[in-house]
């Protein structure tokens, strides 16, 4: 691999009845431009008695963003949020300065029938100022994401600026994030098109950066601020991630993320004293882990 990216390779993790790859964060490299958290869940077979379900947990700091490939999730927040989100749409929860939800599978995929789950949630870590904003809850449909086609490739702007276009999801610094489907094998530029640091998450098929092949569950990461152009094969899919670092350094323990190791410490002890808002007839509760 050139010396100015790094190779990621995905690493399963259980979150109670539901397998999922994390790619972000990882040794070296902590975030991505505001990026700071990468989960991709599945693609796994569900239903028939096996279902996603994340009871009641807490963030700060942070947007979690969620989007799917296929499946179906239900979001509720205690900012009272309900909306079901479907592939190619965008769920994007603003945590602030503290916010809890659960993620299920919709009751009407609970009737045995199995079905795809295939996805990702990603974590966008607030700029400093904003850290403690008020907690809001924001969906946009599929169908209102900029796309568009270019010499053979389909794209999706599912957040941020980025290929001269704007996307409707609310982002709170600069960044991008790009869907990206190959029909044919196909040279993508991104010299120009995309600011700040970069990530190539490989969601199937595979990539080049003209040395080296990057797989299906792999995430190629540039240490500097462009990759000129990658080489995408026939029927692969990718999503680009990333942005303008921020200048300070974010510390992360379990969901929450902040700039200051203190605001982490009160948000432990908060969510350890029930003192988090809560979703709305829900009494579940993730114990802080030990």
């Amino acid at each position: 691999m050139a010396n100015n990216t790094f190779l990621v390779e995905e690493r399963s993790r259980d979150i109670g009845k539901f397998l999922v790859g994390r790619l972000l964060p990882f040794r070296e490299k902590r975030t991505v431009g505001p990026f700071c958290f990468i989960d991709h869940m599945g693609p796994a077979v569900l239903g028939n008695g096996k279902n996603a379900d994340v009871d009641q947990h807490p963030h700060i700091g942070l947007c979690t963003l969620t989007y799917l490939m296929s499946g179906e999730m239900m979001h509720r927040d205690s900012t009272g949020a309900v909306q079901k989100i479907t592939p190619g749409s965008v769920n994007l929860m603003v945590s602030g300065s503290g916010v809890t939800h659960t993620e299920r599978s919709p009751e009407e995929l609970r009737d045995g029938a199995e079905y795809l789950m295939h996805g990702y949630q990603v974590w966008i870590a607030l700029p400093k100022e904003k850290e403690e904003a008020e907690p809001a809850f924001f969906h946009v449909a599929g169908e209102d994401l900029p796309r568009w086609s270019h010499n053979g490739l389909e794209c999706t702007l599912v957040a941020g600026q980025g290929f001269g276009r704007t996307s409707p999801v609310p982002a709170f610094s600069p960044l991008f994030m790009v869907d990206i489907k190959a029909e044919k094998t196909a040279e993508l530029c991104i010299d120009g098109q995309l600011e700040g640091e970069i990530a190539v998450v490989v969601v199937n098929g595979s990539v080049s950066d003209m040395e080296h092949t990057v797989e299906q569950g792999q995430m190629l990461i540039s240490k500097t601020e462009n990759i000129c152009s990658i080489r995408l094969e026939a029927g692969t899919q990718v999503l680009l991630f990333g942005g303008k670092a921020f200048p300070e350094e974010r510390f992360m323990y379990w969901n929450f993320v902040s700039h200051s190791k203190e605001r982490l410490e009160k948000a432990k002890d908060d969510w350890k004293n029930h003192r988090f808002p809560t979703v709305p007839g829900d009494d579940t509760y993730i114990p802080l882990p030990s």
